[in-house]
């Protein structure tokens, strides 16, 4: 065993690679937040509606839910490092095409080939963090992805609206590209080459993935505006998840993890996850619209908004190196409550009062997520095997992005009722569900 397996890269090299692994994923949020702005442009030029253009969101998100798990095994079977590498590389390849595409039905098609891409390097960004620090400064590693994830978002729409200013839509694709690239060259020198490790790849399983979790999330995509599509697509994709764990079950080295999810740790660390980012979906869906009904701009609510993320990036380092330090069950719980705290302030703070207690509430939210996110991504990866660092990441995305799915739809059906109130309350249960998850870890 090197002393990479054993305990992460030498100093000297951890600093870049850990820049080159923020780097890629820096790339897969700034895309996400600056696509999601230039929808209505590209809807005008394509000659699309709003719910036709919507799918070049769809396309890329349902493609990274269905290929995580396969992907981040992939990565297991041939090599983090490579895989991350092909991922980026397809990701960077696919933005560039999508600028170029002649017609929508090309662009969605790219739209999948970038999701594939995307997949593997969210998937196996977690691994590589794993194999880059010491398992005494794991937390810190993780703290500054969620830094950078954090910083991303922030800034995406912002950098998104002012490509439109000066540029075309199809520049929203580029504006990011010399950041993937850099990573890209960077990579195949200064990121951690841990050995793979050879098994067959299982193809049955990769398929039920995709099947299953794709059409959950289509699922829950169509089921309030059009339930009598989206009501079979989701128990179609629940029959094909069913499947996937009978046939996994007697598997001792599974694609779906269910070896981890075996260990309490980690099991109750994906719930708490999946609870949290569910919460944090409804905040960031329910918010503007409390806000638009007493007047605000889309550029004053967007302003408003950075609140969040700037005092979860803030925070985000601390909770990180308290990790590092003491094993405790306490930081994820206290950050739920925070979190559940900060949509009771908003659910009863009127939209058209003064906007102070808003961004205080919103800076309580991202105080609580921040204490959340690392130190429960810490207990998720520390304690699965690190041959399993790879599977672990996935499970880890595959958490954030099913939470996310499931709070956007409890903000829709929730708008289909009394509106953002319902939303606010729906997240403070939501925040509740993780606090009680994780107090099972105690």
């Amino acid at each position: 065993m090197t002393a990479q397996d054993a305990d992460g890269l030498p100093a000297g090299r951890r600093g870049p690679a850990a820049a080159c692994i923020a780097a890629g994923i820096s790339v897969t949020v700034l895309d996400a937040a600056m696509v999601n702005v230039a929808l209505p442009s590209a809807a005008r030029d394509l000659g699309l509606t709003p719910s036709e253009a919507v799918w070049v969101v769809n396309a890329y998100q349902i493609t990274v839910v269905g290929s995580l798990l396969p992907l981040a095994a992939l990565g297991e079977i041939a090599g983090f490092r490579r895989v991350w590498l092909w991922g980026l590389a397809l990701f960077i390849a696919g933005a560039f095409l999508c600028a170029l595409a002649p017609s929508f039905e090309a662009l969605l098609l790219l739209r999948v080939a970038q999701g594939l891409g995307g997949a593997a390097v969210m998937g196996l960004t977690g691994a590589l963090v794993r194999h880059s620090y010491p398992m005494s400064q794991l937390g810190r590693g993780i703290a500054a992805n969620a830094l950078t994830v954090a910083a991303c978002s922030a800034a995406g729409p912002s950098l998104g609206a002012a490509v439109l200013s000066v540029a075309s839509w199809q520049w929203v694709f580029l504006a990011h590209l010399p950041i993937g690239l850099a990573a890209l060259v960077a990579g195949g020198r200064l990121l951690p080459d841990p050995p793979p490790r050879p098994r067959p790849f299982d193809w049955a399983a990769a398929a039920l993935t995709m099947g299953g979790f794709g059409c959950v999330f289509l699922g829950l995509d169509l089921l309030l505006h059009r339930p009598v599509l989206g009501g079979p697509i989701l128990l179609a994709g629940l029959g094909l998840v069913a499947l996937l764990v009978m046939k996994e079950m007697a598997n001792a080295v599974p694609l779906l993890p269910l070896d981890l999810l075996r260990i309490t740790k980690v099991r109750v660390a994906v719930g708490a996850s999946v609870a949290m980012f569910a919460a944090h979906m409804v905040m960031l869906i329910s918010l503007p619209f409390h806000l638009s009904g007493a007047g605000y701009s889309a550029a004053e609510i967007g302003l408003i908004l950075t609140a969040y993320p700037v005092a979860l990036g803030l925070l985000a380092p601390a909770a990180g190196r308290f990790a590092d330090r003491v094993e405790s069950a306490w930081p994820p719980i206290l950050g739920a409550v925070l979190m559940a705290l900060a949509n009771l302030m908003l659910a009863a703070l009127p939209a058209g009062g003064p906007l102070w207690p808003i961004l205080g509430a919103l800076i309580l939210a991202g105080v609580g997520f921040g204490a959340f996110q690392a130190p429960n991504n810490r207990t998720m990866l520390a304690a699965a095997p690190r041959a399993r660092a790879g599977s672990a990441g996935g499970m880890q995305s595959t958490a954030r992005v099913l939470g996310q799915s499931i709070g956007a739809t409890a903000a829709a059906f929730a708008f289909a009722g009394p509106g953002p109130a319902a939303g606010f309350a729906t997240g403070i249960a939501l925040a509740l569900v993780s606090a009680a998850v994780n107090l099972l870890r105690r």
